[in-house]
């Protein structure tokens, strides 16, 4: 899997931290779980060592269309083909009260047809100079770096999981109208997994965050949707603590530039 130009990467994050997600699927860049932590996939500057977290239809010929719904940082991948159609959704829970996990959620949804998908995570601690061991149990495998600076992780899953070396991988099959989650983030308490029946809560409210700030913009001009598309990356790229000093947009520009 070769690494993407960087115009064909989305941005998906928390204002804690971000991910880069590539038009394959493949999210090759994530520093955790802040903006300044060490990595933990970065296949974009060393596409054999940096490691990376991969969900990918087999599909053939196929057209990929990636965009962010109006108006939020949640990003949608679709792949088209003659035998199907899937689409992931990536986004990183954000709660107006701040009290939601570091996580990354990515939902693989088949929308025609029936679509085998292979997903492959491959962490590499800080840079890839950290080792790791991987446990794998029911629908969770935990990261385990030797770098006390990098945390543990945790990979849970509505898909069963297989271990290869340190490396956690799936093979699975959907029709039209089923999906898969996964939730990338720190390991829960034992017992404690994330419920996957609430993902779909966690989904709308980070729609609501995100439409609601962006709501508070007062530009009517006719760049609107660009505007507010940086504005939006802008809010995402702005430490949590710090957020609030970034406020909508507010300003006029002109209708004619030159």
């Amino acid at each position: 899997m070769s690494v993407q130009p960087i115009e064909n990467y989305g941005v998906i994050g928390n204002m804690k931290s971000i991910a880069l997600v590539a038009l394959t699927g493949s999210i090759d860049f994530l520093c955790y779980p802040d903006f300044d932590s060490p990595t933990v996939f970065a296949a974009l500057l060393d596409e054999t060592k940096g490691g990376r977290f991969q969900i990918e239809p087999q599909l053939t010929d196929v057209r990929i269309r990636q965009l962010y719904l109006p108006n939020t940082n949640i990003l949608l991948t679709r792949f088209l083909a003659e035998e199907g159609v899937a689409e992931l959704t990536d986004f990183m829970p954000i709660e107006e009260d701040d009290k939601q996990p570091n996580e990354i959620v990515r939902i693989v949804t088949v929308i025609r047809g029936t679509v085998n998908f292979t997903m492959r995570c491959q962490p590499r601690f800080n840079y890839a100079t950290s080792t790791h061991r991987t446990e794998i149990g029911d629908g969770c495998a935990l990261f385990l770096p030797a770098d006390a600076d990098c945390p543990a992780m945790a990979l849970y899953s509505t898909a069963t999981l297989e271990q290869q070396d340190q490396d956690i991988f799936s093979r699975f099959t959907l029709q039209a109208g089923e999906s898969a989650t996964f939730v990338l983030g720190v390991p829960r308490l034992e017992g404690q997994p994330p419920e996957m029946q609430v993902v779909d809560l966690r989904f709308q409210q980070t729609i609501r965050f995100w439409k609601s700030w962006i709501a508070k913009s007062k530009y009517k001009g006719r760049w609107r949707e660009m505007v507010h598309r940086s504005a939006l990356m802008l809010k995402l790229l702005i430490n949590r603590q710090y957020g609030s000093l970034i406020a909508a947009p507010t300003f006029s520009l002109p209708e004619k530039i030159g």
